[in-house]
């Protein structure tokens, strides 16, 4: 409960000591209070006064003891010697205004006024619907609070530039709205009686698809090729895929069309001369088309006419190293052979490597063999 007391705040709790009477000569005190709250407006009075009564403006809430108002959230408190307060219970706006205790002395009637005022904590009761416009369109987006003193309301764009935006408008207006300008935006309404109140609207910007990324590709006959192209659109895009003004369709002449949200792709699986060329990826939703060109371009495995023998320089354990030395063409594989100490068998295993290499690098293979191997022999293939 909170107690609103101009005249205790000397003599907390105003209870076992001396009563004075109210300063009469005073002018209107202002009693703030929130809404939802217990608000009481004190009055003390002595020994001399023949009558006293509550007033709300002109309508009599207590005379005396009596109780005029039908309002069962007003009561009378009289718990300390001569008080006569007025408590009321769950105070809302309609509560707010003046209230006068009215003192009847031997002498003169005097009167006491208080104003009260109640504050209401920020409260949204309208904002904008989630709405979708094509760019370029102008959009206004509205926001209405409720509150007392009145909200202060602010727009935030929080997704995804997370932006303060700087007017306090109940109207948000953007003009020639772009893609860049889509995503959450924030109502806030403050006025510190309590936490703001916050909503959000969301906005979708339409566009029409803008290439982002396009990646041909090499590939040698009998080998697996891949086409890349990403574009930006909203809605998003549906692709197609041509290859000289003919429309490509997915499992047709060994290839694979996957499409993935804003990604297209076309696998190219055993390459043939026929699929070498220049490929047209086609993007497009209701509000426009576009298109990139990629090409599959043909490459040449190297060939090496006849073996190179290379005899081991150093090896340890499993792993064999050795060096390659002149200048050659790169190679992809390498055959391996040893003799055991014990045994005059050769042992022959391959080994693949994960890139190719040049004949004068630096190279070590991982041998899959138990055997302890020596006089070990490299052949380049």
């Amino acid at each position: 409960m909170i107690q609103s007391d101009k005249y205790c705040s000397e003599l907390p709790p105003c209870r076992g000591l001396p009563v004075r009477s109210v300063d009469f000569s005073r002018g209107t005190d202002n009693i703030t209070i929130r809404q939802g709250n217990t608000a009481i407006l004190r009055c003390y009075v002595d020994d001399r006064i023949s009558k006293v009564a509550w007033l709300n403006r002109s309508n009599i809430i207590f005379a005396g003891n009596d109780k005029w108002s039908l309002d069962p959230r007003v009561t009378l408190l009289t718990s300390a010697h001569l008080e006569y307060s007025l408590q009321i219970q769950q105070v809302d706006v309609t509560d707010e205004g003046p209230y006068t205790c009215s003192v009847q002395t031997q002498h003169q009637p005097k009167t006491y006024q208080v104003h009260l005022i109640v504050q209401v904590p920020p409260k949204i009761y309208n904002i904008s619907s989630n709405i979708t416009v094509n760019e370029g369109s102008n959009v206004t987006l509205v926001c209405l609070a409720n509150g007392r003193p009145e909200p202060v309301i602010n727009w935030r764009h929080i997704s995804p530039s997370a932006k303060e935006i700087e007017e306090e408008e109940e109207y948000l207006e953007i003009f020639m709205i772009s893609r860049y300008q889509a995503g959450a935006y924030q109502c806030r309404a403050a006025n510190e009686v309590a936490s703001p109140d916050e909503k959000q609207v969301h906005i979708t910007v339409n566009y029409a698809p803008a290439i982002k990324y396009a990646q041909s590709a090499d590939v040698a006959v009998g080998r697996t090729g891949m086409l890349h192209c990403e574009v930006s659109a909203v809605p998003p895009a549906d692709f197609e895929w041509y290859k000289e003004d003919k429309r490509i369709y997915n499992s047709s002449q060994g290839i694979q069309i996957q499409n993935m949200e804003s990604r297209s792709s076309l696998i190219v699986t055993n390459a043939t001369e026929d699929h070498y060329g220049n490929y047209t990826c086609v993007a497009g939703n209701k509000l426009g088309v576009t298109n990139a060109s990629i090409f599959l371009y043909k490459s040449i495995l190297p060939t090496i006419p006849n073996p190179v023998q290379v005899m081991l320089k150093h090896w340890l354990m499993e792993n064999f190293k050795f060096v390659v030395e002149g200048t050659y063409p790169i190679v992809q594989q390498i055959m391996c052979a040893g003799s055991s100490e014990n045994s005059k068998q050769w042992t022959r295993f391959h080994a693949r490597l994960r890139h190719w290499i040049s004949r004068s690098d630096h190279i070590t293979v991982a041998a899959s063999s138990n055997s302890s191997l020596s006089n070990l022999q490299m052949l380049i293939i």
